[in-house]
């Protein structure tokens, strides 16, 4: 192998030294010595890298010979110096080759990055011009260090400017990059990098192909990349695909954009592990592949003389002569050599005119002075070449990026991007894609708005205005007929109370279902005030009516205790009302609500699997909304289980309206209770669907509106309203039993005060009757009386028992009698119990629900039947037995 590389660097000296010299010239040329810097081979047994661009250099060598002068009087010796891709061997290489002279102006060449970079760091030191047939690295772009290197290829900066932009053009926005480790293609990928923040991209991973190809395109797929951004080098390229054949990386959803820095063709279709051709070519195709342009489109001669496909042609005649492997990098080489002709003419003229024409004679020009004027040649430089306009902006080649699709087996050209104006043209009647237009950066989340939607709002908007009318309907009869007996307040809390509750209530439903989308943040935060503060307050005022109600009927019914019950029952509507208020205040000013976007969980689009819909919706919230919600529920939710308790235990009871039974006010309690349980947990349950949110809640709302106006409402309305003449003003007490139901608070008054004055008077008619008995009773206690068989037994007994066995029979009109007593103390009892009610407590005069019924009076009804029931002869005023 050694072997044979010598008689290859043999071949290549022997070709270079006929090219400098050549056949005899017909007139003298002044010679230009330039070192030509190029790895023979690359130090690893890699093919040469220097005869793909030897015919290249001789065919430029050659027509420079045919110029005419000025630049047909010089001539370009080239002095090869075998870099071998060493930095320290090259720049030693150097240093002997400027000992040993002659005096070099120019440098040619410059393939490996790393010997580039060193020796470009050196040439203003040595007062050195260099110009490169290859892409200069990105990490070439300071011009204070590398002020003084040319190249006539466009850099990789370029390539990734081009890649920039067919992202930007296609609103790619979300990419993966994978590379493979090379020293160019690391500088590459660092400067794609920035480009690509600089640009807003979003790279989201970025890969190596140093360790395994599939493994790294793997990571891509489970990040979800849809665009990649490939930089390998050329033999890699089947590698690549296979993987991307194996893991479905292609297709419709999938962009691949190779941008390798190289100009040669595509070279699919090698032998790989695992994957055919056809599979290599059906991963590869559609394919973006970013190339910098190779030959010129131009048909028109250069100036060389030659236009491209003439050049191109006697190239490929060169290689197959010389038995060479084809170069990428050939067209650029041929263009240099023209660059430093044409910059050393011009220096060397320069330098003719000044010393000719100089005031001073003899004068000659330093090195610095022809470095600068040598760099300002090379600056300055502009012709047409076989790659198209040769030019340089920033030390770097303005020149055209080529886009090419890969199509079926072949590229297709299809786009442009110019360094020089930055602009990217796509051919878009020939750019094809796999699905029905380009593919998705990612899976296209749209967003969808969950909201209330108009007819909704507007069908339970018109429900909860029929009830607000229905409510203040039942507000003005019940102001109307304030005076009436049976809406009078002395009978608890005030209905209009419970009818302020249902109406605000009724307008939360109005409020909630407004759209926060059209509207500012601020209007949108008082909206949610002000719904909060209406359904709460409503709800509380609503509630605590009932509740004192269902509690003043539960402490009447109460057989202990009544009054006391009675007097705490008042202020509950007060306290709750006022415990609420606090927390709302405490709640609004400390954590206030404001607008939250809500996302939801997402699902696939029936009509597209590459579409996710991810509802969104907009609702009132705060930092600590479930501390606050606690606090709320914390203290009505036993109230409301108490109320229900309480409600159940009076479902039986007769209360004082004789249009409403106690079953409506339980019912009325029930509906409040149940509805606001299931108002809350479906609120909760449906917080992810708005509209089914406000219809759920908004319906439970009025339902129990409506449950509460009809049971406690209607029969009342209805009953006035058919039975309102006979109920104006109410009838008098009777004596039968049936009248007693309609008693009012003034005749039960009454009625307690006689049976007072008449227990009084009994009082002391017992006390009296029960002194005569204890004296008669003293001498004859714990007699004995024999019986007819000589036994003796005790008499035991009551007074009347032992007045009627051992007194004589006494008259039956004598008041004392026994017979006389036995019937006072049979009405005694009854007649306490009446008159002393009011005294042990629970009945007052203005308790008329106690005396609803023939119940309450169970005893007096007796005592008419007692009466009645006398033998014929006796008075009423005397007691007597059934």
């Amino acid at each position: 192998m050694e072997r044979c590389r010598r008689v290859e660097a043999f071949r290549l000296l022997l070709l270079l030294c006929w090219l400098m010299v050549g056949p005899v010239p017909a007139q003298v040329r002044h010679p230009l010595p330039v070192l030509w810097v190029m790895p023979v081979s690359s130090g690893s047994g890699m093919e040469n890298l220097t005869a793909g661009v030897g015919p290249a250099v001789r065919l430029a060598l050659q027509d420079l010979k045919k110029q005419p002068p000025p630049l047909g009087n010089y001539e370009i010796q080239l002095q090869l110096l075998d870099s071998q891709c060493d930095p320290a061997k090259s720049l030693k290489a150097l240093f002997d080759a400027m000992w040993a002279g002659p005096k070099y102006l120019l440098v040619l060449g410059g393939v490996c990055p790393s010997v580039t970079a060193l020796i470009a760091r050196a040439l203003p030191a040595l007062n050195l011009v260099q110009v490169s047939f290859a892409a200069a690295s990105p990490s070439l772009s300071n011009r204070k260090w590398y002020g003084n290197l040319f190249s006539t290829m466009p850099s990789d900066r370029a390539l990734n400017q081009a890649a920039v932009k067919l992202l930007q053009r296609h609103k790619w926005t979300r990419v993966g990059v994978i590379t493979q480790e090379t020293p160019r293609l690391s500088q590459m990928k660092k400067d794609l990098l920035r480009q690509l923040l600089k640009a807003n991209v979003q790279v989201v991973s970025t890969e190596s192909l140093s360790d395994d190809a599939c493994s790294s395109l793997k990571t891509l797929k489970d990040r979800d990349v849809r665009i990649i951004i490939a930089q390998f080098e050329e033999e890699s390229a089947s590698e690549v695909f296979c993987c991307a054949y194996r893991l479905n990386l292609f297709g419709a959803q999938y962009q691949w954009m190779v941008a390798d820095g190289g100009a040669a063709g595509w070279r699919l279709g090698g032998h790989v592990s695992g994957c055919s051709v056809n599979s290599l070519l059906m991963a590869a195709d559609g394919s973006i592949r970013l190339q910098s342009r190779q030959l010129s489109n131009s048909n028109t001669p250069g100036v060389s003389g030659r236009t491209p496909r003439d050049y191109q042609d006697s190239y490929l005649r060169q290689l197959l002569q010389e038995g060479s492997h084809f170069s990428p990098l050939h067209a650029f080489a041929y263009d240099t050599v023209w660059v430093a002709a044409k910059a050393l003419g011009q220096v060397m003229e320069a330098v003719k005119h000044r010393e000719k024409y100089s005031v001073r004679r003899n004068v000659t020009v330093s090195e610095e002075e022809v470095e600068k004027m040598l760099l300002e040649a090379v600056k300055n430089m502009q012709f047409e070449g076989v790659t198209g306009p040769v030019l340089f902006r920033g030390g770097e080649r303005m020149a055209v990026i080529e886009l090419t699709q890969f199509q079926g087996s072949s590229g297709v050209l299809v786009g442009e991007f110019s360094v020089a104006t930055q602009q990217l043209r796509l051919l878009n009647h020939l750019l094809k894609f796999k699905g029905p237009g380009p593919a998705r950066d990612q899976t296209l989340v749209r967003q969808q708005h969950r909201r209330v939607n108009l007819l909704l709002y507007g069908t339970v908007s018109s429900a909860a205005a029929v009830t607000i009318i229905i409510t203040l309907i039942v507000l003005g009869f019940v102001v109307i007929h304030h005076k009436h007996w049976l809406l009078r307040p002395s009978s608890g809390p005030r209905d209009e109370l419970l009818l302020l509750g249902i109406l605000l209530s009724s307008s939360s439903v109005l409020i909630s279902g407004l759209d926060g989308a059209s509207v500012s943040d601020w209007t949108f935060e008082i909206l949610c005030s002000v719904r909060l503060w209406t359904l709460s307050v409503g709800h509380t005022v609503g509630f605590t009516v009932l509740f004192s109600r269902t509690w003043r009927v539960y402490s009447l019914c109460s057989i202990t205790h009544k009054q006391r019950r009675l007097q705490r029952a008042g202020p509950v509507v007060i306290w709750m009302l006022l415990l609420d208020v606090f927390v709302l205040t405490s709640w609004q000013i400390l954590d206030p609500l404001r607008r939250v976007v809500l996302q939801h969980r997402s699902q696939s689009d029936p009509a597209d699997q590459d579409v996710i819909i991810r509802p969104y919706s907009e609702h009132c919230s705060s930092s600590n909304m479930e501390l606050w919600l606690t606090a709320v529920y914390g203290y009505k939710g036993p109230l409301l289980g108490l109320g229900c308790f309480l409600a159940w235990s009076i479902r039986s009871v007769q209360v004082d309206h004789p249009a409403v039974s106690s079953e409506h006010l339980t019912l009325s309690m029930f509906a409040a209770t149940v509805f606001s349980v299931s108002g809350v947990s479906g609120s909760l349950l449906t917080s992810h669907n708005p509209p089914v949110q406000f219809c759920l809640s908004s319906v439970l709302i009025l339902c129990c509106n409506i449950c509460i106006l009809s049971f406690l409402f209607g029969p009342t309305i209805s009953y006035l309203w058919w039975n309102g003449s006979e109920l104006q003003q109410p009838s008098e007490l009777q004596g039968g039993a049936a009248e007693e139901e309609d008693e009012d608070e003034d005749q039960l008054s009454r009625l307690n005060q006689q049976l007072k004055s008449r227990t009084e008077q009994l009082d002391v008619e017992i006390e009296t009757i029960t002194m005569k008995l204890s004296e008669t009773s003293e001498s004859e206690m714990l007699q004995t009386t024999r019986t007819n068989h000589g036994e003796v037994r005790p008499v035991s007994g009551t007074h009347e028992a032992q007045v009627c066995a051992d007194r004589k029979p006494s008259s039956p009109d004598d008041i004392n009698s026994p017979e006389h007593m036995r019937r006072r103390l049979s009405v005694q009892l009854p007649i306490l119990h009446h008159s002393y009610l009011p005294h042990v407590g629970g009945v007052s005069s203005s308790s008329s629900s106690l005396f609803g019924g023939r119940q309450a009076f169970a005893h007096h009804d007796e005592l008419m039947t007692t009466i009645t029931s006398c033998p014929p002869g006796s008075t009423h005023l005397e007691p007597c037995y059934c």
